[in-house]
């Protein structure tokens, strides 16, 4: 890749944040860029295009012109657009390279990058390990927690904590971090890679041979994930499980962590860490090894954990209202996200929230944890009557349809006596919102309004 781009025509696929951030960037630097969005220009992207132009950046919208590709040194994509996509086969043929924003960010720029990926988990684990390392250090999230890392190449600072989607590893293919962590594997996304080998191999390929990271950190209490982590061939870390080296572990309701065979160092008790439930303690566990590992004290570590806050959507704690206990975890858009959420409240009665945009995923080990940790279960959305035949089959029957809107479910959930109340959909928002923020922000709003 060169590293001078004057007068080098580069292609922008879509006009998304991590687009305009390379847009902008490659500009800086004397590309002669083109953005193509094949949606409609909308009013509110109207002053962003208009700053873009007059800048000299070229825009198009509503499809994507043979006079924007021709003689395209490269392509940048945003994450959204798969691979069997038109587009993808029409860049293809005319041999155009295509990368993610990721990977132009980091051929750009010596600084290293801590790579955090997994189905479920990655945006807490960023947060928090940019949280921990910024205690001693100069570090800036990015990635697919809403950052382009493009946009910061101007910075002074010491790592990149980056958030990367399976959506944009497909277009890294010479991305290598100094610590790539994997959180865990379920199925998601099948469609977009077109299955779910595909999908495995995208995640995979971070770790492979040819740009294989200077560090590697699995989670042990993934069977699939340990069993890739024991065939790595690099230096390896586990979370999760206690092995003689390398690891973060749970014992005596403390998080340990060891580096050496014959050393054991506590880090911090379960009841300081103000997360709830295993897989937040998973987050945390990959976090401290991250933080250990480019140097930071465990004095440091233990103060940032007991300081952080969970990020809006996930396990999100609202209020005490009317005597229940009211958690935002519209994050969840698979059932694997919802079965860690649930988990996190055994021993307490618990009315769940349930329902959106089916991804057809199994449901199987969604109702038979629903049956071991919910009392009552809202369904509403499009999803919600094979949710319930898939509960009903199970022999879950503590069911309440919703055939309103959004917030007469949440009125519904209320009128349970139940000590919780979480909204964990296990399915994506767009039949109802424009997204998992919007779905979380209403939710929360609404319910605080009933106090």
């Amino acid at each position: 890749m060169i590293r001078k781009w004057f007068d080098k025509k580069v292609l922008i696929l879509g006009l998304s944040k991590s687009g305009i951030a390379a847009a902008k960037y490659l500009n800086s630097k004397g590309a002669d860029c083109y953005i193509t969005e094949k949606k409609p220009l909308d009013t509110k992207d109207e002053q962003i295009v208009k700053e873009l132009n007059d800048s000299g950046i070229k825009t198009e919208f509503e499809h994507h012109s043979d006079e924007f590709m021709e003689d395209a040194y490269i392509a940048v994509t945003s994450p959204g657009i798969p691979p069997k996509s038109e587009l993808m086969q029409k860049l293809k043929e005319k041999n155009i390279m295509v990368i993610s924003e990721i990977e132009l960010a980091y051929l750009e720029t010596q600084i290293p990058f801590i790579a955090i990926t997994g189905t479920n988990g990655k945006t807490t684990t960023t947060e928090l390990t940019n949280f921990i390392i910024n205690k001693e250090f100069k570090a800036e999230k990015c990635g697919n927690i809403g950052i382009p890392p493009c946009s910061l190449l101007e910075d002074k600072i010491d790592y990149f904590v980056c958030e990367v989607s399976s959506f944009q590893l497909q277009y890294s293919p010479s991305f290598r971090p100094q610590i790539a962590v994997w959180m865990n594997f379920t199925p998601d996304h099948i469609d977009w890679h077109g299955g779910l080998e595909n999908y495995f191999e995208a995640k995979a390929s971070l770790f492979s041979p040819n740009k294989r990271p200077g560090f590697a950190v699995f989670n042990a209490e993934d069977e699939r994930l340990l069993a890739f982590g024991n065939e790595y061939a690099g230096e390896k870390f586990f979370f999760g499980k206690e092995f003689e080296e390398n690891c973060a572990y749970i014992k005596d309701n403390a998080i340990f962590y060891k580096r050496s065979k014959g050393t054991e160092e506590k880090i911090i008790d379960l009841a300081d860490v103000p997360l709830v439930g295993n897989h937040n303690y998973q987050n945390v566990m990959a976090s401290l090894i991250c933080a250990k590992l480019v140097g930071v004290s465990t004095e440091k570590i233990a103060e940032a954990i007991k300081e952080f806050k969970a990020p809006e959507h996930r396990c999100e704690f609202v209020a005490n209202i009317q005597g229940k206990d009211v958690y935002n975890d519209s994050k969840a858009t698979n059932p694997e996200a919802a079965i860690f959420a649930l988990k996190s409240f055994e021993g307490r009665t618990l009315t769940l929230i349930a329902g959106g945009t089916d991804k057809n995923t199994d449901l199987t080990e969604f109702c038979e944890t629903v049956k071991k940790y919910v009392n009552n279960v809202v369904l509403l959305g499009a999803a919600r009557e094979r949710f319930e035949s898939e509960l009903r089959k199970n022999g879950y029957e503590n069911i309440i349809m919703v055939d309103g809107s959004f917030q007469d479910g949440v009125d519904r959930a209320f009128e349970t006596s139940d000590e919780v109340i979480l909204l964990s959909p296990a399915c994506s928002s767009y039949d109802m919102f424009t997204g998992y923020e919007e779905r979380g922000r209403v939710f929360k709003d609404y319910a605080l309004s009933k106090k």
